[in-house]
C-alpha cells in the first residue's frame, strides 16, 4: 500500500500543468539564462531562420516575389512558380503530405521543430527573451524587479522593454503582410497617408497588438494550450521515439554530493546492524534543469505535455556533470526504449508504414507539378442555346471560352485551333492578350461541316496558340442535327 502511495505521488505532476496553481491561477514563469552547446548551436540556427524570414518577401523572379500567399486574390506563389485557384488539387494534396511528415517526423524526432524550427519559440526564446534579459537581468533580477516598488529605474526598464517588444511586433506584423500582398505594396502602404489605407492601417495595429500580447504576456501558453501540435504530441509519440530524457536509470535515487568526513584520531567502534547508505544515482538534485525551462517542467518526471525539447535542460545538467567529474548526458536526446532496454531500434513497423505512405504522396505530388500546366483554357457551350445552320450550310455552335495565364509574362498573338477535323473558329470582339497571371474571358462560333459530323453529339479538342507555339488545348462537346 505504501509503495503504491509513492508512484501515486510520483504522477501527481501529471494532474495538472506548471504554468497553473492549485487555485486556476497563473505561474509566471522565470527561466533561468541558459548556455552551452545547444543553446549556442539554436542561436545560430535562429539567426538562420530570421535572415530567411526577413528577405523572402523582397526576393523576386521576373518580377514577381519568390513567395506570396495573397489569401485575398486567391494568389499564391511558392519558389517562383504561380499557383491560381484552379491548382487548389495541388495545394490540398500538399498539406496531407505535410501532415503526414509531421507525423513521421513527431514519430522518430519527437517534438524537436517545437525547440528548433516554430516561430514562436524562435521569437520567444531567441528576441524577446534576449531583449528581456538585457534590460531586467537573469531570472533571480527579474523576480526581485517586479516585486519591488515603481522607482525611476524600474519605470525606465519597464517602458523600454515593452517599447522594443511592440516595434518588433510591428517589424512582424509587416513581415507577415508582406507574405500576403507583397513587400512593394507594404511599402507602397508605409509611405503614404494613413488616411488613404485607415482600413489597412487598423488591420495591422491589430495584428501588432496581437503579438505583442503573445509575446510579452501570454508566451508559453501557446505551445501548451494553443499549439494543436503539441496537443498531438501526446498520441504520436512511442516509447522508440527520441527525444529530451532523464536517464533515470543512471541518475536515480538522487542526493546531494556530501562532502566525506575528516579522520579521527581515536578508534571508531563498529556499529550493530547499521544499514550501508545506498549508493547514490549521477543526478544531484541541483535543479537546474527545472530553473532554466521554459515552460517550467521537471524533465525528470518524464515526457510532458509542455516539453518542446528545447534542450536547455541538457546544457544545464552538461555543466554540473562537467563540474562535478561525471559523464555528461544524463540528460540527452534519447528514446525511453534505450534507456530503459539499451535497444535503440527506430524503424518500427509503424514508421515503415508512416514512410511508405509519404513516400507515395511524394511521388503523386512530383507527378503532379510536373505535368501542371502553366496555361489553363476552358471551352463550355453557351448555356441556352442550340446549333444553327448558316448561310453556308454548316452547322454553328456558341462557346464561351476562358483562358488562365498562370505564367508570369503575357500571352499574345491568341491562336485557336481546332485538331483532327475540319473547321471555322470564329472569334466574337477582338482576340485577347492575357496579362501575366489574369484571366480573360470571351466568346466565338465554330462552325463544321455537317458531313464530318458523326450523330448528334461529336467530341472536339481546340488547341490554343500564342506567337506560333501550342500552349495548352481543351476539350468540348459540338452538337449537331443527329
Amino acid at each position: 500500500m505504501k509503495k503504491e502511495l509513492i508512484e501515486e505521488d510520483k504522477e501527481s505532476f501529471r494532474d495538472h500543468i506548471a504554468t497553473v496553481n492549485e487555485t486556476g491561477g497563473r505561474i509566471w514563469i522565470y527561466p533561468k539564462k541558459p548556455s552551452g552547446r545547444f543553446y549556442n548551436l539554436r542561436t545560430y540556427v535562429s539567426w538562420g531562420l530570421l535572415a530567411v524570414l526577413f528577405t523572402l518577401p523582397f526576393i523576386k523572379v521576373n518580377g514577381d516575389p519568390l513567395f506570396l500567399f495573397n489569401v485575398l486574390d486567391r494568389k499564391f506563389i511558392l519558389f517562383g512558380i504561380v499557383f491560381m485557384p484552379q491548382d487548389l488539387h495541388l495545394f490540398a494534396l500538399a498539406m496531407i503530405t505535410l501532415m503526414v511528415f509531421i507525423v513521421l517526423f513527431t514519430v522518430v524526432f519527437g517534438r524537436l521543430f517545437c525547440g528548433w524550427v516554430c516561430p514562436q519559440t524562435i521569437f520567444m526564446e531567441m528576441v524577446f527573451r534576449k531583449i528581456e534579459y538585457w534590460i531586467e537581468g537573469d531570472a533571480n533580477r527579474q523576480r526581485k524587479l517586479n516585486k519591488a516598488p515603481w522607482t525611476t529605474d524600474k519605470v525606465i526598464k519597464k517602458v523600454s522593454k515593452h517599447f522594443l517588444f511592440f516595434t518588433i511586433a510591428i517589424l512582424i506584423a509587416n513581415t507577415f503582410l508582406a507574405y500576403i500582398i507583397g513587400s512593394d505594396e507594404v511599402l507602397k502602404i508605409i509611405g503614404e497617408p494613413i488616411s488613404l489605407h485607415f482600413g489597412g492601417f487598423m488591420a495591422m495595429l491589430i495584428f501588432s497588438t496581437l503579438f505583442y500580447c503573445v509575446f510579452a504576456f501570454f508566451r508559453e501558453q501557446v505551445c501548451i494550450a494553443v499549439c494543436p501540435y503539441g496537443r498531438l504530441q501526446g498520441v504520436l509519440l512511442v516509447k522508440e521515439s527520441i527525444v529530451v530524457i532523464y536517464d533515470w536509470i543512471r541518475g536515480e535515487p538522487r542526493g546531494k554530493i556530501r562532502k566525506q568526513k575528516k579522520k579521527t584520531t581515536f578508534q571508531e567502534l563498529p556499529v550493530v546492524n547499521a544499514e550501508p547508505e545506498p549508493k547514490l544515482g549521477d543526478c544531484i538534485d541541483c535543479k537546474l534543469c527545472v530553473h532554466v525551462c521554459p515552460t517550467g517542467i521537471d524533465i525528470r518526471n518524464g515526457t510532458q505535455l509542455e516539453c518542446v525539447n528545447c534542450t536547455a535542460c541538457i546544457d544545464a545538467c552538461d555543466e554540473v556533470m562537467e563540474k562535478i567529474n561525471r559523464p555528461k548526458g544524463l540528460i540527452r536526446f534519447d528514446s525511453h526504449e534505450n534507456i530503459e532496454n539499451k535497444k535503440n531500434k527506430i524503424f518500427t513497423i509503424r514508421v515503415k508504414a508512416y514512410t511508405a505512405a509519404l513516400i507515395a504522396l511524394i511521388v503523386l505530388q512530383g507527378f503532379l507539378f510536373a505535368n501542371r500546366s502553366a496555361v489553363e483554357a476552358l471551352f463550355l457551350r453557351t448555356p441556352g442555346t442550340l446549333f444553327q445552320t448558316t448561310e453556308e450550310g454548316n452547322i454553328s455552335n456558341l462557346y464561351n471560352y476562358q483562358i488562365v495565364n498562370k505564367r508570369t509574362k503575357t500571352i499574345k498573338d491568341l491562336e485557336f485551333r481546332l485538331k483532327g477535323k475540319e473547321g471555322i473558329i470564329k472569334v466574337v470582339g477582338e482576340i485577347p492578350v492575357v496579362e501575366k497571371l489574369e484571366t480573360v474571358k470571351g466568346a466565338m462560333f465554330i462552325e463544321i461541316d455537317p458531313e464530318l459530323l458523326k450523330g448528334r453529339k461529336n467530341k472536339l479538342t481546340i488547341e490554343v496558340y500564342s506567337e506560333g507555339k501550342k500552349i495548352e488545348e481543351g476539350t468540348t462537346n459540338f452538337f449537331g442535327p443527329g
